[in-house]
């Protein structure tokens, strides 16, 4: 695949296309998972953990894409393993980037529906979302970072705005004692919290597509920073205002957390709809990367035109949308991805490195 100079991106906007990969659902649900998973206020902890583990792949991630720094993940596979065997490995990736599409556009309709649109059946919602995915996306990887860039500031201003606004509700003895039982629940709850980084596996597909890709670990270190921030700063205040035993009854407990103060005088006396509106914001942007990722594989795979693939899976993305019950078996897919994850982000990079570095050596020992 030649990539023409149109379709290259900087450095600070892969920073931005990382950043908003990552924060996703997290941001409303990380509390509760990461508190059922420690069950200590040491929460924190965790996710500063988590978020060292998810830099850890990273640079594993672009050790391995910057072997091969023309070529994605779809293509430089086969040239390690093997054709077939890499096709294989090919395709898990693009069923993971499909199922992670699907289940942020359930996730938005969900939350839409629970709270803005109470009426609106929830094809109607993500009908609309996937139309506006797709006429974002047939412009290629360059409109979607100049979106990105348009999105990320808003978010952080909106965020921080709103979070510090429930300040006045914090009540720092909800955080103590600090390790009251230890390092080991901390340590504990490092797998859940890792799992709220999933994202930086979008490093195995854009790596070809930067200016400089001499600089691709920097762009994930910092695309990482910014959700622990993000995350630390938002179990910190969730759980300081609703401590861990409130946060573990809510299913939304960020949005929860907006919802339990007010600030009279102002126009708005409600806020949490300043943090759905930045919370669609990042769904829209980890569905349209995740989206992207797995039209590439297969345009990539099977020598299609892309535009062709991104409407042909637009059904496929839908079903796999409606396919859950309810929100408790969405929930379980969410559990899916993250197990899913591990192998195809902890494990499968480091294993292709180990190999590409071998049969590199065995090639220059040959020669």
């Amino acid at each position: 695949m030649v990539i023409s100079q149109q379709d290259k991106i900087t450095v600070s906007q892969t920073v931005i296309i990382v950043t908003n990969f990552l924060l996703g659902t997290g941001i409303l649900i990380l509390p509760r998972t990461s508190v059922e998973a420690v069950k200590t206020p040491d929460v924190w902890l965790s996710v500063i953990f988590g978020g060292l583990v998810a830099i850890m792949a990273g640079f594993v991630i672009v050790k391995l894409s910057r072997e091969y720094p023309d070529k994605t993940f779809y293509q430089y596979s086969r040239d390690i393993i093997g054709k077939w065997t890499g096709g294989l490995v090919s395709l898990l990736l693009i069923c993971y980037f499909l199922t992670t599409s699907g289940f942020q556009v359930r996730s938005v309709t969900e939350v839409m529906q629970f709270f803005l649109l109470e009426d609106t059946p929830l094809w109607a919602t993500a009908m609309v979302f996937l139309w506006c995915g797709i006429y974002l996306l047939v412009g290629g990887i360059n409109p979607i970072a100049r979106l990105y860039e348009i999105i990320f500031p808003i978010t952080v201003l909106i965020f921080l705005l709103v979070v510090f606004m429930s300040a006045g509700i914090f009540e720092a003895d909800n955080l103590r004692p600090v390790l009251g039982k230890g390092l080991m629940p901390t340590l504990q709850g490092v797998k859940t919290t890792a799992f709220a980084y999933t994202g930086i596996e979008v490093m195995l597909i854009i790596v070809p597509f930067m200016k400089r890709p001499e600089k691709a670990f920097k762009a994930a270190l910092i695309g990482i920073s910014f959700p622990i921030i993000f995350y630390v700063i938002t179990v910190i205040l969730v759980i300081g205002a609703l401590s861990i035993d409130g946060v573990v009854t809510r299913t939304w407990p960020t949005i929860d957390l907006m919802r339990s103060f007010e600030i009279t005088g102002l126009v708005f006396e409600r806020f949490e709809s300043f943090l759905l509106v930045i919370w669609i914001m990042q769904i829209f942007s980890n569905f349209t990367i995740s989206y992207y990722a797995a039209a590439l594989g297969l345009s990539q795979l099977f020598k299609k035109n892309m535009k062709s693939v991104l409407f042909g899976l637009l059904p496929v993305i839908y079903m796999i949308a409606m396919t859950p019950k309810s929100i408790n078996h969405q929930f379980q897919v969410g559990d899916l991805i993250g197990n899913s994850a591990l192998y195809l982000v902890g494990l499968l990079p480091v294993l292709l490195l180990v190999i590409s570095k071998v049969r590199r050596r065995r090639y220059e020992k040959n020669n």
